[in-house]
């Protein structure tokens, strides 16, 4: 490629077959990931380059969760490798081309970061690292990739297992489960593994040792770039083999009862059944955003009907009085026609996940199995993280994927009548005596 009259810039690096695909991609959005050390920083790199070079005057945007990240992984890189051709504008964190093209240099770590690309428009949107990303950052970028010329409209995203954004990621590209809104001929995800990368198993052969040297967990993401299971991962007992069923495998002698988490983002509804032996099944479930307090008690009893469901564990602020009415959600609820029995469940978070834990063990005694048309909840249940600050407890974000597990949590602490006041772990705990109304 020229440079001026007087200079030719050469620019060396063979792309691999995986890295290849990556740059025929023509889906909107193409994911690029799996392991660690594939070669997707550089495969993102050289895309930007070259469409920038191809389309005079088109408008990218580089995104990485900080800015010294972004400037060590990406500019400096970028800077080097195409030498005198690309111009860096510190003050303004943008990368300019001859040809009147530019590359914005953007950084997301906050919900605050990312309100500042709203109403912004880009051309191509490429984000490294996705997984460190909410589905409600990526939500607004994909906002920005619209505008009124010739050009493509695209995003280019590079990913790993793990982080917060990890269910979504999964979601979209892995599993390809789509909302209604979502196109699936839009989205298209690339594996890349490090035996893929020939550059980087001749140039670090210790690089590759160390990440088959790793613990199970981590070597199975980042070495074979494995999505079922990640650091950070809250229930990795979870595995799909084990706790998923057919609606056949259900015993025809069991007791229903149900579970729910209301929220008006989304009500999360278990249909559960309980066998002679204490084990568990998930038979049903009900995810549905925007409902009121009523509609979602139409929808749970609409669940529950013509299932003989001996009661419904619901999370306990529903039995608050609200301010504008003076009735409590249970009053909304337990009102409706067909609604069973309701009470409140015990909320507490460590004891509950504990048993929970205990229910996904296979040395655990009594089991739990999930029937397989319960997709959201197989969906988010292992897509859960450990709390930063206190490991025994579930995080919060991202928050999409923790509705149904709460129920779930809901369901398993109804089935006993007592628990240790502590929430500090016991290595003698046993589990506590059922109530013998809630016995088969």
């Amino acid at each position: 490629m020229s440079v001026s009259r007087s200079r030719v810039l050469r620019v060396s690096g063979v792309p691999n077959a995986q890295q290849k695909k990556f740059f025929a991609s023509r889906a909107r959005y193409t994911a690029y990931g799996g392991a660690r050390g594939g070669g997707k920083s550089w495969a993102l790199r050289r895309k930007l380059a070259a469409l920038c070079l191809r389309y005079p005057g088109i408008r990218c945007l580089l995104v990485r969760r900080s800015y010294a990240e972004l400037r060590q992984n990406h500019v400096l890189p970028l800077l080097s490798e195409f030498d005198g051709l690309i111009t860096l504008h510190e003050s303004e964190k943008r990368l300019t081309f001859p040809n009147g093209s530019s590359i914005s240099l953007g950084y997301c770590s906050s919900n605050r970061d990312v309100l500042r690309y709203q109403g912004q428009e880009y051309d191509i949107i490429a984000i490294d690292e996705a997984t460190q990303l909410s589905e409600y950052q990526f939500s607004i970028f994909k906002a920005c990739l619209r505008g009124v010329g010739s050009y493509p409209r695209r995003m280019y995203l590079t990913c790993n297992p793990g982080g917060i954004g990890h269910a979504w990621v999964k979601r979209l590209f892995v599993d390809r489960v789509f909302h209604a809104n979502e196109n699936p001929d839009d989205y298209r995800f690339i594996p890349a593994r490090v035996y893929d990368n020939p550059v980087l198993l001749a140039a670090d052969p210790d690089y590759v040792r160390q990440l088959e040297s790793l613990p199970q967990k981590l070597r199975d993401a980042w070495l074979m770039g494995r999505w079922d299971v990640f650091e950070g991962q809250f229930f990795p007992e979870f595995q799909p083999d084990l706790h998923v069923c057919s609606p056949l495998a259900i015993p025809a002698e069991i007791r229903r009862f149900a579970a729910m988490d209301y929220g008006f983002d989304m009500l999360a509804a278990l249909l559960m059944g309980a066998d002679r032996d204490g084990n568990l099944f998930v038979l049903r479930e009900l995810c549905q955003p925007g409902l009121t307090l009523r509609e979602a008690g139409e929808a749970v009893a609409d669940l529950c009907r013509g299932q003989a469901v001996d009661y419904v564990v619901a999370s306990p602020d529903l039995w608050n009085r609200r301010q504008d009415t003076g009735r409590s959600g249970f009053e909304v609820m337990q009102a409706v026609v067909g609604m069973p029995p309701m009470s409140a469940a015990d909320n507490r978070r460590v004891p509950g996940w504990r048993i929970l834990r205990q229910y996904l063990s296979p040395h655990g005694g009594q089991f739990l199995r999930i029937c397989e048309e319960c997709r959201e909840l197989i969906r988010c249940l292992p897509a859960l993280l450990c709390d930063s600050e206190r490991p025994e407890d579930a995080s919060d974000e991202p928050h999409a994927v923790t509705h149904a597990p709460e129920a779930l949590r809901y369901a398993v602490m109804s089935r006993y009548g007592s628990y240790r006041p502590s929430e500090e772990p016991d290595r003698n705990f046993r589990f506590a005596t059922v109530p013998k109304h809630r016995l088969l």
